[in-house]
């Protein structure tokens, strides 16, 4: 089976869609044919020169850092960046990125480093909106017509929700109303106060169908001026977004849940650091891969008593000590995501099968690489 580069990419963006990429992300294909054959895919964190030399002819490498981001207005051979794509281009090779799309996917990121640390993952820990641009229909209507506004509501695109059609609530009522000088009604007269037995008929829609509903309630109803209102809904949190909760299969010490993070995840210069006390019990936690003191305000009202993530900073750190009692685990970036790249081979290895040949390329990208060794503790 011969396998092309476009193949690759319609899993990759089903199992870490472009649209969860944050807004100023760079997510998707940075060089490669979509049309020409791939022969193997390399995962990495980092697309660095050590990384690229693994990457062989007329493969692909899977990066889930982007090589070109901000500020980027030229790839020429003699710069550090474009030397690495002109490295790729030449030899037929490709480079994929899958950033903040795969830190909010489910499964993404902080999943694989929940699994990593041996964790069963809860729920998300800052959910994204999901994607909503719906409205919602409220049609006023005499009782007799309700049934055919429904009907031509639903033929407008109205009532889809899920894997259901045809969904509408509706509540009797009674409809008032005053025909002035000029006006048609259809029912009453000019000059007198009509009372009418109505429904209230609501209808969810997608936005974008708005002007067919208009249109439809606007031919179906009997009235001169139909009364309807239209209420954009508020996106609600999906199941997807950055970090997880997760829950330890039993409840350790802090001490011992620190030995835990530091066995699970790969060896790194940076480490694991700890705040908090050692001997606090640990049984539900955080996690977000890569830099996570953005989140410091939701993890204190999380429900957990540990909070494992990467990049903490001094400040933020010292505020969330004094104000939270979860106590915080700082590993290295790279250890935090480098999870992720055995979580993405076996997404690629279970839809391509044994057409492709998936690697994760072990090389640590992490960019420090020297210590002291020294350990400071209170006297």
């Amino acid at each position: 089976m011969r396998v092309r580069l476009r193949d690759v990419i319609g899993v990759l963006d089903e199992a870490y869609p472009p649209r969860l990429a944050e807004h100023w992300d760079s997510v998707g294909l940075v060089c490669g044919d979509p049309d020409e054959p791939v022969e193997s895919v390399t995962v990495a964190v980092d697309a660095t020169e050590a990384v690229i030399a693994q990457v062989p002819e007329r493969g692909l490498l899977l990066a889930h850092h982007p090589l070109l981001l901000r500020g980027v207005d030229t790839v020429a051979a003699s710069t550090p960046k474009g030397a690495l794509v002109h490295s790729l281009i030449r030899t037929g090779r490709s480079l994929f990125t899958a950033h903040t799309n795969a830190d909010s996917a489910s499964p993404g990121v902080s999943d694989a480093l929940a699994a990593a640390l041996g964790l069963t993952v809860e729920e998300v820990l800052s959910p994204a909106a999901a994607d909503s641009e719906l409205d919602k229909w409220v049609v006023y209507v005499p009782a007799e017509n309700a049934d055919a506004v429904r009907q031509a509501m639903f033929g407008a695109g109205g009532g889809q929700i899920g894997d259901y059609s045809h969904c509408s609530w509706s509540t009797p009522g009674t409809g008032q109303f005053l025909p002035h000088e000029g006006a048609s009604p259809a029912i009453g007269a000019v000059g007198s106060v009509e009372r009418v037995a109505e429904e209230r008929v609501e209808v969810i829609a997608p936005s974008a169908r708005r002007r067919d509903l208009l249109t439809a309630v606007r031919s179906a109803h009997p009235y001169e001026e139909p009364a309807f209102d239209i209420f954009s809904i508020a996106p609600i949190p999906g199941h997807v977004g950055i970090g997880r909760t997760a829950s330890l299969p039993t409840p350790e010490p802090l001490s011992d849940f620190v030995s835990r993070v530091d066995a699970a995840l790969p060896a790194t210069t940076w480490g694991v650091r700890a705040a908090g006390d050692p001997s606090t019990v640990v049984s539900r936690v955080a996690v977000c891969g890569g830099a996570g003191d953005s989140l410091l305000g939701t993890v204190s009202g999380a429900g957990v008593q540990a909070y494992v993530t990467a990049d903490l900073r001094h400040h933020p750190a010292d505020e969330h000590r004094r104000a939270s009692p979860v106590a915080l685990i700082d590993v290295a970036h790279w250890a935090s995501e480098f999870p992720w790249c055995a979580q993405a081979a076996g997404v690629l290895r279970s839809h391509l099968s044994d057409a492709l040949p998936v690697r994760v390329c072990e090389l640590r990208t992490d960019p420090w690489n020297l210590g002291t060794g020294r350990e400071t503790r209170e006297s």
